[in-house]
């Protein structure tokens, strides 16, 4: 049977912002990761067959297939082609299925994943908003539509909603998710401290380390906000930060391993994705770990680590209560609520920072999951070399 493996992975420090990272080109940020991909690799770059890169709002700096110029902006080889995926923010994470599917398939040996997002530059759905204002819509990429009116009526489909939804369905308090934040917070800023970031991040200019991880929040300063919805439970404190960054990772198969003598890192051991209600959005990883591990034969006590985005607390939690799953192997150096949420780059940032976890605990299997517009989830469970 085809192996897929990863043999290298790369991301820069996550930006907050406005910050450090909000005046560099999409395309710079791209080829920052890329450069430094292919060096510490040591694979020889006109052999890479594709690069399928994720990134969201796809207009201006970011458009015209940014995968494509964020390999021309690194002066890597022209005859290497690019692709650019949207699957909403597990973008990167489905190039990583890609790359590791072309892989598997055996019509490829050499792949890149990764992702990029400066959403200083581009905020969240403008490119949906710069579409829609023109033609006089204003209800977003569903209005208009008599099949989907037909089967999800006028309900707004809305990340705030579809977590405090999430929230109240499984009993979620705003305490709670109060706490599951301010850990966040301090489980990132120890690992910045303890230096655990440092193998996986390379930094851009004076951005050295991830600027998300707030050292003076507190408990009591989060209770002081106001909620994102009116009578809601969440609040900008537990929801993930808008960011920049970029991420990336070299996929290999067995041939490519040994023709280019590279060194395997992790094997990638299953691959999948799930859809459930669009409306409340935002539950799909709970039925898509379901999936992963029936198809994989796999319980979750054999996994050591765990990533799951904090796209906002409530998301995190509600998988927790389904699953079971001891909260100390889940998000150990912090999520996106402290460190951040660049759509398009933080599936492969999320497996990057999953290997590095994985190599310097000594564990043997990861899983990774995550919320998607939509109501979608993907899964990729790797086993670490």
């Amino acid at each position: 049977m085809a192996e897929a493996y990863i043999v290298e992975a790369v991301r820069t420090p996550v930006g907050r912002r406005g910050g450090g990272l909000s005046a560099v080109h999409p395309a710079d940020l791209g080829a920052h990761v890329l450069t430094a991909l292919m060096e510490r690799s040591g694979a020889d770059p006109a052999a890479v067959e594709d690069v399928v890169f994720g990134c969201l709002d796809t207009v201006g700096p970011q458009a015209g297939d940014i995968a494509r110029t964020c390999w021309l902006a690194a002066g890597l080889p022209e005859e290497v082609p690019g692709v650019t995926v949207d699957r909403q923010c597990g973008s990167s994470q489905q190039a990583l299925h890609f790359a590791a599917q072309g892989v598997l398939s055996g019509t490829q040996d050499l792949v890149v994943a990764g992702g990029v997002q400066n959403m200083s530059q581009v905020p969240i759905a403008f490119a949906t908003r710069q579409a829609a204002e023109p033609l006089g819509l204003t209800e977003g990429p569903f209005a208009g539509s008599e099949g989907w009116r037909a089967r999800y009526g006028d309900r707004p489909v809305n990340q705030f909603l579809g977590a405090e939804e999430i929230a109240r369905k499984w009993g979620i308090t705003r305490e709670a998710m109060e706490e599951f934040a301010f850990r966040s917070h301090r489980r990132a800023i120890r690992a910045i401290d303890e230096g655990r970031f440092d193998r996986e991040t390379v930094a851009y200019g004076d951005v050295t380390h991830d600027e998300g991880p707030r050292r003076d929040t507190s408990p009591q300063k989060m209770a002081g906000l106001q909620p994102l919805v009116e009578g809601g439970r969440l609040t900008a404190a537990l929801s993930s930060q808008i960011s920049d960054g970029a991420s990336a990772m070299l996929i290999a198969s067995e041939r490519a391993v040994r023709e280019h003598g590279l060194t395997p890192r992790a094997r990638v051991h299953h691959l999948s994705v799930r859809g459930e209600d669009p409306i409340r959005m935002l539950s799909a990883p709970i039925p898509a770990t379901a999936y992963a591990l029936k198809k994989s034969g796999m319980t979750l006590d054999v996994i050591d680590l765990v990533e799951i985005n904090e796209a906002f607390a409530s998301v995190v939690l509600a998988w927790l209560k389904e699953t079971g799953t001891d909260p100390e192997k889940v998000n150990v150096n912090g999520g996106a609520i402290a460190l951040g949420h660049p759509l398009g780059a933080t599936g492969t940032r999320l497996m990057t920072t999953l290997l590095h976890e994985l190599e310097r605990t000594g564990g043997r299997y990861g899983l990774q999951t995550m919320c998607e517009g939509g109501g979608q989830a993907n899964v990729t469970i790797v086993e670490r070399l």
